[in-house]
């Protein structure tokens, strides 16, 4: 394959900064929101509330978010947005309760996300999709990595000091100075969707019939799970999302249980695991082609047994290594099986109704994990132990699904083998 046959457009780029200051934003403003909810409610305890916030508009809304993608250019999808998530933060910004305020980014972020993934099918063809996916969970991950230091740094001198001392009288505390910052990187990246390209591709109105966008997303949900390989790439990166954002809070947790550390020194540690996420996806996208995503599914069952490790960590250095390899693990089976994922749904139903049903699924697990980690917390169990019962409930699931992904094989190997070829020669779009 020639390099010009495996150059990204220029496109493609745009899309990339533009993703890369939005997720920088979320992520340095979940930090900020973390410390804002502790003063409003004066308890710690409610921090994964605010996941669970953000989250919900992804499973409420999903059978109407991916027909509102696909209805237009997906950069003015993009450019929308961005805007409702900058209602969000200047909610937070005006002492709105943080977990309502978070709720409306999440609702920005929830329209965001199908046409963020959806664009790439449209703008490239599958040969591309992995190296893509690496780029682009890369500068999400870089995103997490830089917007959780951020967001810790925001809120401790000199910068919360130099804010708080430019005298303006809506930058009285850290907190709102934080903020402030926050949304202009939110202000960059609605800018930024203005130069995304169009593809060409025919979007159609959306209907207005609710009933009509329901029953057909609960089609494009059942073709999606009836998929023999649409199925266990979308088992995979719903238990990786669900696990992924439950393990933020963990990591602050265990912080401060472990090492002693504040919420906005533990944000480093954060860091670290999403730095970890970075290495596995460029490694994934070097070695694993599109035709061989399946075989990564090992790796998910020893991320979930390497976080059993962390109960054994005492020191900041050797805890680093722990969420290095641990991040790398994830970043190297999440990344193959996106792509194999964003490939099939786009055949089957559509880039944005795919990335829709996906986005369901993903954030349903997400509501049920960071949910039943709360749970765990108000009921007086120890960090260490969650840590156990979610890494072994991580390697479980992950085992099942290779059980489920071995039947398959057996069943419709033939099938299957022919999916993958088409996946590695389609030259869609």
């Amino acid at each position: 394959m020639t390099s010009t046959q495996q150059r990204l457009p220029g496109g493609f780029y745009v899309i990339m900064a533009a993703q890369f200051c939005s997720a920088l934003a979320d992520n340095a403003l979940l930090i900020a929101a973390i410390v804002l909810l502790r003063d409003f409610f004066a308890s710690p305890q409610y921090a994964p509330l605010l996941k669970f916030y953000f989250t919900v508009s992804y499973v409420v809304l999903a059978a109407f978010v991916g027909a509102f993608a696909d209805s237009m250019p997906k950069g003015r999808v993009m450019f929308i947005s961005n805007g409702i998530k900058i209602l969000g933060c200047a909610l937070m910004f005006f002492h709105v309760d943080p977990l309502l305020a978070y709720g409306i980014v999440g609702l920005g972020a929830a329209a965001y996300s199908p046409a963020k993934y959806g664009i790439l099918t449209e703008l490239l063809p599958p040969r591309l999709l992995v190296k893509a996916n690496a780029w682009i969970e890369g500068l999400t991950v870089s995103a997490i990595i830089l917007g959780t230091v951020l967001g810790g740094w925001l809120l401790l001198p000199p910068a919360s000091t130099f804010l708080t001392g430019l005298h303006l009288s809506a930058l009285d505390t850290p907190s709102a100075g934080a903020i402030a910052v926050i949304g202009l990187l939110y202000l960059a990246a609605a800018l930024i969707n203005l130069f995304i390209p169009n593809t060409g591709v025919d979007h159609e109105p959306v209907k207005r019939n609710p009933w009509y966008l329901l029953r057909d997303f609960g089609h494009c949900v059942k073709v999606l799970w009836t998929d023999k390989l649409g199925q266990i790439s979308l088992a995979v990166t719903t238990l990786f999302w669900a696990a992924g954002a439950t393990l933020q809070f963990i990591v602050l947790d265990w912080a401060k249980v472990a090492l002693g550390l504040d919420v906005e020194h533990a944000t480093k540690l954060q860091a670290i695991a999403a730095l970890g996420m970075a290495v596995g996806a460029v490694v994934a996208a070097w070695l694993i082609p599109i035709q061989r995503a399946l075989a990564v599914l090992p790796v998910g069952v020893a991320m979930g047994l390497l976080v059993c490790v962390m109960i054994g960590v005492k020191d900041p250095v050797t805890a680093q290594a722990v969420l290095v390899i641990i991040g790398a693990a994830a970043g190297f089976f999440v990344v193959p099986m996106n792509a194999l994922l964003q490939h099939r749904g786009h055949i089957l139903v559509g880039a944005g109704h795919s990335i829709a049903v996906q986005n369901f699924n993903e954030n349903a697990g997400i509501l049920i994990m960071v949910a039943a980690y709360y749970l765990l917390g108000r009921l007086g169990v120890s960090v260490n132990v969650a840590i156990v019962l979610f890494g072994l409930a991580v390697s479980a699931t992950m085992l099942l699904v290779i059980l489920w992904q071995r039947r398959n094989s057996r069943e419709h190997g033939p099938e299957i083998q022919r999916l993958l070829e088409v996946a590695r020669t389609s030259s869609h779009p």
